[in-house]
């Protein structure tokens, strides 16, 4: 039985493996009227390379088809720039990516989706398409002129969420400031609450030095930002501890109490992460007015249309934003 709940997709990159796996989607049968914001020639295209079927018909925002047959997905039609040769990129269609993330976010600020699950892009193209492009997280953030936001990665043994995202690593230290990671801290707290109902949730969270600073000997910002903010957020009843060395968090006594692992910079947490368990993660942005998820992998250009592709990350994904729904709305 099909809820009144949407969820609303975007492909990602077309000439990537994004098409493949919502295509792979398509095969089952979901609790929800799932919507992909997309091209409707390159989804026909792409099941005829990958000889799966697919029928697609027009979404209708004033009726939810709780009939929908296998194989079948509702759309909102964008066009593409250019047409699509799998495995190989296309400035132009730059564009179109771009295109279907904002459409699909401007219908979740309306309120007719509940949630946005989004498939693989290449910032590199987009870029070099002359379209300045950090990522999902940052984009979203603008569009619903949220001030902050927080990435967090989650798998079926840890959370890991993260103070920087898609910085050089080089300019880390100068977005380690107490306003900014009191921000996040109670971000993190509030969401854990409200889309994944643990009550008061125990947040660990990394030094931004080896060995945590060492007492000041290897770095100040333990000393000067982390830990004031920390007891000052203890204060207020949220449940933290550290901060604690990068290379020793991840150990099985931490995780274990652990409800998430907050880390300081993009490659300090997510490998770890990935190497439990690559994917067979999810990306949550937290902060926004609506659930975000996205799949943990890139376009895996070299397999598009191949029929290889694995639909897993985005199967979790699409569960995990139900299942978030449903959270919110208890």
């Amino acid at each position: 039985m099909i809820s009144n709940h949407r969820i609303i997709i975007t492909p990602g990159e077309p000439a990537g493996i994004g098409p493949d796996i919502i295509i792979k989607l398509a095969q089952k049968k979901w609790p929800v009227e799932l919507v992909v914001c997309a091209s409707p020639k390159l989804l026909y295209d792409r099941a005829y390379q990958l000889r799966l079927p697919i029928n697609l018909y027009f979404y209708d925002p004033n009726n939810i088809n709780k009939n929908r047959q296998s194989s079948s997905l509702a759309i909102i039609p964008i066009k593409l720039s250019n047409p699509v040769i799998p495995g190989k990129l296309s400035k132009d269609n730059s564009k179109y990516v771009i295109k279907t993330l904002i459409k699909s976010c401007y219908e979740c600020i309306e309120g007719r989706f509940q949630a946005i699950v989004t498939g693989p892009v290449n910032k590199y193209i987009i870029n070099d398409a002359g379209i300045s492009f950090t990522g999902h997280t940052e984009l979203f953030a603008r569009l619903t002129f949220t001030e902050k936001v927080v990435m967090m990665l989650v798998n079926e043994k840890l959370r890991v969420a993260l103070v920087t995202t898609h910085v050089p690593l080089k300019s880390v230290p100068d977005f380690i400031t107490k306003n900014n990671l009191y921000k996040i801290i109670n971000i993190l707290h509030q969401e854990l609450k409200k889309k994944f109902s643990i009550n008061n949730p125990a947040i660990y969270i990394c030094g931004l030095n080896p060995h945590a600073g060492d007492k000041g000997y290897i770095g100040k910002e333990e000393i000067e930002i982390i830990i004031p903010v920390i007891n000052e957020l203890r204060k207020k009843g949220l449940k933290l501890i550290g901060p604690l060395p990068a290379d020793t968090i991840f150990q099985e006594n931490f995780l274990k109490k652990a409800d998430v692992i907050l880390a300081m910079y993009h490659d300090q947490g997510l490998p770890v992460l990935k190497f439990s368990g690559f994917n067979k993660s999810v990306n949550v942005t937290l902060g926004l007015p609506f659930i975000r998820t996205s799949v943990d992998h890139g376009t895996a250009l070299e397999i598009a249309s191949k029929g290889t592709a694995n639909p897993e990350s985005l199967f979790m994904a699409v569960n995990l934003a139900i299942n978030m729904i449903e959270k919110t709305n208890e």
